[in-house]
């Protein structure tokens, strides 16, 4: 029999129902990189929907955008109405939004439909993560959240997979219309086993609070993309960075003095809080931009087709599955610093193998890269989500998993853009002669990517196999230097680890001896569905 020390006092069905989470998670980060390898598809004329560059790119930005600028609303909207109602509503509307994407007729119908696909995984995301602090023991939330990190690798690594077999077999809309199935399944399952949960003393909404949230947040994650598109000295890009910087400066005025804040910026404070979300935006920043200039090294300099160049991120999957459900145990016996600091320097370490990689570099050799890199991350994700839900009381779970999201899909958009933008402009810079002796509408077209030079290459004739071997050299001289960029990233968020992470933790009192006694203590509202 348990003593009252190891009993835990958990939801009864809490590993049923963090399943269940686990599903609505993986059809939204799944669905994100499923776009990836399809972009190609939508943009022929002939079996898409022949998109430009500029739609392609709008096409995954209009998600992010509203992702990223409703993430922390949508987390305060979970807390004061319920976790459960405001999951399954995200999930709904990121079924229909699906639907839409599958059957559009043009590229703008499919840039509106993943705006509103945004919507949707704004509500679900930060939901799910705040009901596993409501239904879990914190004695085994650390576990609880691995299994949730490790949902989010994998996602991250099996949609290119994913999109691959979806697209050898069908035509492009099956990549959206596959996630009307699973959402139709999730929402049930949500309804009969996940409970519902709220802020028992939600208080009044701070709608300015709110408005300076969103606006600021959709300014920063705009100019983000727009810098990564066109620079980060042109006008637009920067002026609304600025204007972010301006707004969000007066969310954290206005919150220090309201009473009843939509985030006590006042935890910020807390070293812990602090530096666990700036570990998060380090590693997604590094690791992030790495997979962005991954796919384009595997799909054009080694040509591998979409299934191939998906199979090679199957290695950080496999980490991440393996590694990250343990993360709690290695917390619990080493501490978050020393945990945290590995993982950071591991992420740093399959980074840096990058630097090396050629154009006949033993392919074995990238895999390897992207398994370190799971690794590393399956221990940092946990331990710093953990450390930040850890820091706030469970009626504010939804804030504080809003938090936590918002800073990774920041610091991941913030990567592809800045070293995007690195990888873009050595490029330029060493084309050099490549071009020499094209018209000039191709040779700008070869100038503004590898991928332009590819295309062109198609139409050059006899100047396309100098041009191709021009090109690659370029890329992997720039994707060098982008590395560069994306290590130095995580090593400093391995210095912030080793500064302000907490070391191990002393043993903590035993828990309430029931679901109810946690529930009681803790000051939540728990309704059973």
């Amino acid at each position: 029999m348990d003593t009252p020390a190891t009993t835990q006092t958990g939801h009864p069905r809490r590993w049923a129902i963090l399943g269940v989470l686990v599903i609505s998670l993986l059809v939204v980060v799944l669905d994100n990189t499923v776009l990836n390898v399809a972009l190609r598809t939508i943009a022929d004329p002939e079996h898409g929907l022949g998109a430009t560059q500029s739609q392609l790119e709008w096409a995954i930005n209009s998600y992010t955008l509203v992702f990223a600028g409703l993430l922390f609303t949508a987390g305060i909207l979970a807390d004061r109405l319920g976790r459960r109602v405001t999951l399954m509503t995200g999930l709904v509307l990121f079924g229909i939004a699906s639907l839409i994407s599958a059957y559009a007729d043009s590229a703008s119908q499919l840039i509106a439909a993943r705006a509103l696909m945004g919507l949707g995984a704004a509500a679900v995301m930060p939901a799910t993560l705040s009901i596993i602090a409501n239904v879990f023991d914190p004695r085994e939330r650390g576990r609880a959240i691995g299994v949730w990190a490790g949902a989010v690798g994998l996602g991250v690594a099996i949609g290119p997979i994913v999109g691959g077999l979806l697209l050898e077999h069908f035509w492009w809309g099956s990549v959206f219309l596959i996630n009307v199935p699973i959402v139709v399944a999730g929402v049930a399952l949500v309804a009969i086993l996940v409970p519902e949960s709220r802020d028992p003393k939600p208080g009044r909404i701070d709608f300015l609070g709110v408005i300076l949230s969103i606006i600021g947040l959709s300014l920063l994650t705009y100019g983000v993309i727009k810098g990564g598109e066109d620079g980060f000295g042109d006008t637009l890009a920067w002026t609304t960075l600025v204007g972010s910087v301006v707004v969000l400066t007066g969310f954290v005025l206005w919150e220090r003095r309201v009473a009843l804040p939509s985030l006590d910026v006042k935890l910020f404070a807390n070293k812990q809080f602090s530096a666990s979300t700036g570990v998060i935006g380090l590693v997604f920043f590094g690791a992030m931009g790495a997979m962005f200039f991954g796919a384009f090294y595997l799909q054009l300099v080694r040509g591998y087709g979409p299934l191939a160049s998906g199979a090679l991120f199957v290695p950080f999957a496999v980490a991440q599955m393996v590694f990250a459900p343990r993360s709690a145990a290695m917390v619990k016996r080493f501490g978050p610093k020393m945990v945290s600091t590995v993982g950071l320097l591991l992420v740093a370490l399959g980074l840096a193998a990058w630097l090396f990689i050629g154009a006949t570099t033993p392919i074995w050799i990238v895999g390897a890269a992207f398994f370190v890199m799971g690794v590393g991350m399956a221990n940092v994700m946990p331990s710093a989500t953990e450390s930040i839900m850890a820091a706030l009381p469970r009626e504010k779970a939804g804030v504080g998993s809003a938090v936590s999201n918002t800073i990774r899909q920041l610091g991941g958009a913030l990567g592809v853009a800045v070293l995007g933008a690195i990888l873009s402009s050595v490029y330029r810079d060493d084309l050099g002669s490549a071009t020499d002796g094209l018209p000039a509408a191709a040779a700008d077209a070869a100038k503004e990517s590898i991928s332009g030079a590819y295309g062109v290459a198609e139409q050059a004739g006899a100047a396309a196999p100098a041009l191709i071997n021009g090109a690659n050299d370029a890329f992997l001289s720039a994707m060098h230097y982008a590395a560069v960029g994306s290590v130095i990233f995580a090593l400093l968020g391995a210095v912030v680890a080793v500064l302000w992470l907490p070391g191990k933790r002393p043993a903590t009192a035993p828990a309430p001896s029931s679901a109810e006694g946690l529930a009681e203590e803790q000051g939540v509202e728990l309704v059973e569905a």
